[in-house]
């Protein structure tokens, strides 16, 4: 799909973003993808984020990837998270009031950083469904925060993840029960070089079911 240049509103910041919408007729289920750290160069311009996208795409989903506040042209700076969080929720809230999209079973993605912005994020946006989360770094994450998911929630990791490790993964899909869809590929780190087709097919199966 093609996309289109975007901006929104954050508070009293304006963020840049991509959208897309697919060719059949709406209105479409919305998907939002947030992007990996800012300080360590991440953006929406990211290997995983494109493979997430092409799952969402191939599923019927109109999509916005955005850059957090400070990243790129985003206005404003850095907020360990908080403010993150504030812009996930503006990114959901603005693709889900576009006429060609739904305003309900939002599903709100991320990478690393993102992931675990789009979990806490997830806890305030009536408009979200579900989470899907790639690489979740569960230290960036406060345990009280992951024991509230009652959403549905993707836990798509590699199991060479030195910041996520697949049997603590594994052991919060087992607590999480039945709203938790557990993904582990073989041989892939943090980073996914290569494997992003895997990616794709796992999401696209776990898509299947959300």
């Amino acid at each position: 799909m093609n996309e289109e240049r975007v901006t929104f509103k954050s508070g009293e910041l304006t963020l840049e973003g991509m959208i897309a919408y697919p060719d059949a007729a709406g209105p479409h289920r919305a998907a939002v993808v947030c992007h990996p750290h800012p300080l360590y160069g991440g953006s929406m311009y990211n290997n995983v984020v494109d493979a997430a996208l092409e799952a969402l795409h191939a599923r019927g989903f109109a999509t916005l990837r955005f850059n957090f506040r400070g990243v790129c042209q985003s206005e404003g700076e850095f907020d360990n998270g908080n403010g993150e969080a504030d812009d996930a929720v503006a990114a959901i809230r603005f693709l889900t009031a576009q006429k060609e999209v739904r305003d309900d079973r939002a599903v709100l993605a991320g990478y690393s950083f993102g992931a675990a912005t789009a979990v806490r994020a997830a806890t305030t946006a009536e408009e979200v469904a579900a989470i899907v989360t790639i690489a979740l770094p569960l230290g960036m994450i406060e345990p009280s925060a992951l024991g509230t998911i009652t959403k549905p929630i993707v836990l798509l990791a590699g199991d060479q993840d030195s910041y996520c490790s697949a049997n603590h993964l594994a052991a919060l899909a087992e607590r999480l029960g039945p709203s938790a869809r557990l993904k582990i590929i073989p041989g892939a780190d943090h980073f996914f070089g290569g494997r992003e087709p895997e990616i794709v097919a796992a999401l696209d199966e776990a898509l299947a079911t959300m």
